[in-house]
């Protein structure tokens, strides 16, 4: 959301945004003609209401212009999958439970997002659900699903630091001048220093989404 009204994605392949539409990595994302990851569009969308919606609602909202411009039809599957499990570490958590705030605001707490910093990347969580930090890792930083397996149920607050490699991201930042200098620990690393947090890389079944249907809005 750019503003309260006004929904905004920039250079995205349709299969990045049916992925954040439904909560999925893009690895989890079948089926479909080569164009679903080759072509790039923007949207821009205005919001009705008073309120700036939540985000549970901006996704709602994107999934039916997802239908509505791109005639998507889908069906879902289980298959095994290569992922990752989010669990607490030996150690124990080093979360900060957040307080119930009196002033918060009716679109939900702030979403899950990666700052770029001079010294690697930061994640700052305020009033955040591990369920999303597993959603945000999987859908912007790793190559696979990721499994809430921590048994935290509350909202917590935390800032993790860390600079990624070559596999997540894309590679796009390992590509930046003077990633070599950087100097803050991994992201498997700081999720274990910084949280109290671990993430295993293992194999399980893992809800896809298969395209069934799509066109591009210049064939509609």
């Amino acid at each position: 959301m750019e503003t309260a009204h006004q929904f905004v994605a920039k250079n995205h392949a349709l299969k990045t945004l049916i992925a954040g539409a439904y909560n999925l990595t893009p690895r989890a994302i079948l089926g479909g003609p080569a164009w679903v990851d080759s072509d790039h569009y923007d949207i821009l969308a205005e919001t009705p209401g008073d309120a700036r919606p939540s985000l549970d609602r901006q996704m709602s909202m994107l999934r039916n212009l997802l239908v509505d411009r791109f005639q998507l039809t889908f069906h879902r599957e289980q298959r095994e999958f290569s992922i990752y499990t989010l669990s607490v570490a030996k150690t124990g958590a080093k979360l900060k439970e957040s307080a119930p705030s009196p002033d918060a605001s009716p679109a939900g707490p702030p979403p899950l997002i990666f700052h770029v910093l001079p010294q690697g990347l930061q994640l700052p969580g305020r009033n955040a659900s591990m369920a999303e930090l597993a959603s945000v890792f999987q859908r912007a930083a790793l190559d696979r699903p990721v499994i809430d397996k921590t048994g935290l149920s509350g909202r917590y607050d935390f800032d993790l630091e860390f600079t990624p490699d070559d596999s997540q991201f894309d590679g796009a930042f390992a590509k930046m001048p003077g990633y070599e200098d950087r100097v803050k620990p991994s992201l498997f690393a700081a999720v274990q220093e910084q949280l109290g947090l671990k993430l295993e890389a293992t194999r399980g079944p893992v809800d896809v989404l298969v395209i069934d249907r799509v066109e591009r809005p210049s064939d509609n």
